[in-house]
């Protein structure tokens, strides 16, 4: 069953590949439980098919990149890309898309924590296995507030702008 604005995040773990070592983790890839991460916050997650998809790669993370500033001025704490990818991946993804520090890279390999979402969708007949929907959410203090769901195939209300949008709304 796919999560529903006014439910709270399941819990799960997902990864992330830290590349400095501090604060208690080490270099390389880092599980860490989703309660935590988005405990006391304002996170805005949107979720995608795969790193280095044409869509994804040229449109939806990129937005992000472009419009982080205004995120941060509508009081959003953190700003997660979560995939049904590893953590090696997803970091070298972020390099290429020079995300820095603006966009935080999340994996989730196994697609664990996207079904717990109920968000994923079997692309193995397109020989991508099991991945996740397109979406976005506004996700305070661990409860989804705004989840805005792609039909598949399509890119017009998960994009930046359009979260920027129904966040005003």
């Amino acid at each position: 069953m796919t999560i529903k604005p006014g439910e709270r995040l399941p819990e799960g773990k997902v990864q992330q590949y830290i590349e400095t070592e501090a604060g208690g983790c080490s270099i390389g890839p880092n599980d860490f439980d989703v309660a935590d991460g988005v405990h006391g916050r304002r996170i805005v997650i949107f979720g995608l098919p795969g790193a280095y998809t044409p869509t994804c790669s040229g449109r939806h993370v990129p937005g992000f990149v472009a419009r982080y500033d205004d995120f941060r001025a509508a009081g959003i704490d953190e700003i997660w890309c979560l995939s049904v990818n590893d953590a090696y991946v997803m970091h070298a993804w972020g390099r290429d898309q020079q995300v820095g520090d603006r966009i935080q890279m999340i994996a989730d390999g196994n697609c664990d924590y996207t079904r717990r979402l109920g968000l994923e969708v079997d692309l193995t007949a397109r020989g991508m296995g099991w991945r996740s929907q397109r979406y976005a959410m506004l996700v305070e203090d661990g409860v989804v507030r705004l989840l805005l769901l792609e039909q598949p195939g399509q890119f017009e209300v998960s994009g930046a702008e359009s979260v920027l949008r129904a966040m005003r709304e």
